[in-house]
């Protein structure tokens, strides 16, 4: 035990002689304590019990580094390909816009078609007589249309 007393008082005299020395030359250095010697102070128990909790830093503490900066032509590249990939998907969605568009139209003129064919086809049948109507049942009236032959006949001819 004696012999470790005199290695500590050893190292605090060999301190002190080396602080004099370089206040002789004109520096002084003083020691800080940085945030890192603080964090590896060992703490008691916390008083929530939570002892896996480490301790948190302050948002403000934190250094932050910038990050890898790119050279100029990296950059150039990076932004041409960039472009070149926003107007490929601008395309294609063209497309598919296109695709759409010309498949409604098509559905638009089929619609068209098959009416005017339905129309053709029908088979008309004139009812002069008024009587008729009031002695046709339901059934019958439902398929009964008023319309305007005249302009039918001018048209298939």
């Amino acid at each position: 035990m004696a012999g470790d007393g005199n290695t500590t008082v050893n190292s605090i005299i060999e301190n002190i002689r080396k602080s004099q020395q370089s206040c002789k030359n004109g520096v002084v250095t003083e020691k800080k304590t940085s945030i890192k010697e603080n964090t590896n102070v060992v703490r008691g128990m916390p008083k929530s019990g939570r002892f896996w909790k480490s301790n948190k830093e302050r948002f403000s503490s934190i250094n932050k580094t910038k990050g890898l900066r790119q050279d100029f032509k990296k950059k150039t590249a990076l932004r041409l390909e960039l472009k070149r990939t926003k107007e490929l998907s601008k395309q294609a969605q063209e497309q598919i816009k296109q695709r759409e568009v010309d498949r409604k139209e098509r559905r638009r003129l089929n619609i068209k078609k098959t009416e005017e064919n339905r129309r053709k086809a029908e088979v008309v049948q004139v009812i002069t007589n008024s009587a008729k109507l009031k002695r046709m049942k339901k059934k019958q009236l439902r398929f009964v249309q008023k319309q305007d032959t005249n302009s039918a006949i001018e048209a298939n001819k």
